[in-house]
């Protein structure tokens, strides 16, 4: 390999290398919360028949608590959630020249590239857990959306 191929070649993966992908950008801002809530989490840990205090361990205190006509309570859950990702790289070789008295390897010049990407989303999640009077859950529902 002659060395203008071997200057072509790293000039070129030096100029991708400094370029990341927004989907890189936007996995590296998004939050690691564990425990919020999710669909998956009401369907794996609420039960008919647990007590009140094992909904609260599982999901934490709710945001609404209401009581129906025969004085039972329901609990409302509602979590909205926006993300919004804002992502832009960029990067560049400058001019890369090599002289020896004999030959001129490479050449001036400037290369860049850019990308950037913005995204907004939004996300509802509402959980409605109803008690008998024993303070045992008795039903629940939810309803998640996203948009």
């Amino acid at each position: 390999m002659n060395s203008k191929s071997v200057i072509l070649i790293t000039s070129i993966a030096i100029s991708l290398s400094a370029c990341t992908p927004a989907s890189k950008h936007a996995e590296q801002v998004r939050a690691n919360d564990s425990d919020r809530i999710s669909v998956g989490k009401v369907q794996r840990e609420i039960r008919v028949g647990m007590s009140s205090a094992d909904v609260v361990a599982a999901l934490g205190s709710p945001n609404i608590v209401t009581t129906d006509e025969q004085r039972r309570e329901q609990w409302v859950y509602d979590k909205i959630a926006t993300e919004n990702v804002y992502s832009r790289s960029s990067g560049g070789v400058g001019a890369l020249i090599l002289y020896f008295p004999s030959v001129v390897l490479g050449g001036s010049g400037t290369t860049s590239a850019s990308a950037g990407a913005n995204s907004t989303q939004q996300r509802t999640l509402t959980v409605i857990i109803k008690f008998d009077k024993n303070h045992k859950v008795r039903d629940f529902a939810y309803h998640n959306s996203s948009f």
